[in-house]
């Protein structure tokens, strides 16, 4: 009984070390483009620093770099804003491995990036 136990228990830590390793790495810098209604794409790169649930660091954007605002982590998703020329721009995302989707409100265009990738 005692050995169920252990194997158990072992088992359940191995899967909560993979899972946290799995979306702890989203510090860094992500480069991916942005499909607006128009048809035209705008490049995007976001540094981002994390340090628990708060997540922190600046978009770029043709327009300039910004800072990263009220910044939150929850599990594989992520939520923020940028303030751009005094306009608040909410993004929500969910973190994948080796990408992120990305959803940007953009006045009343809700605009989506499918793939950003952390860059080298």
């Amino acid at each position: 009984m005692k050995r169920k136990i252990f194997t158990t228990a072992l088992l359940s830590c191995c899967f909560m070390i993979c899972l946290a390793a799995t979306f702890a790495d989203i510090a860094g810098t992500w480069t991916g483009e942005l499909k607006m209604t128009d048809g035209n794409t705008i490049p995007l790169s976001y540094t981002f620093k994390a340090d628990g649930e708060k997540l922190t660091g600046t978009a770029n954007s043709p327009q300039g770099e910004v800072a990263i605002e009220n910044g939150k982590i929850a599990g594989d998703a992520i939520s923020f804003t940028v303030n751009v020329q005094g306009m608040e721009i909410p993004h929500s995302g969910k973190c994948y491995p080796d990408s992120i989707a990305m959803n940007i409100q953009v006045g009343e265009d809700h605009l989506h990036s499918k793939l950003l990738k952390k860059a080298k």
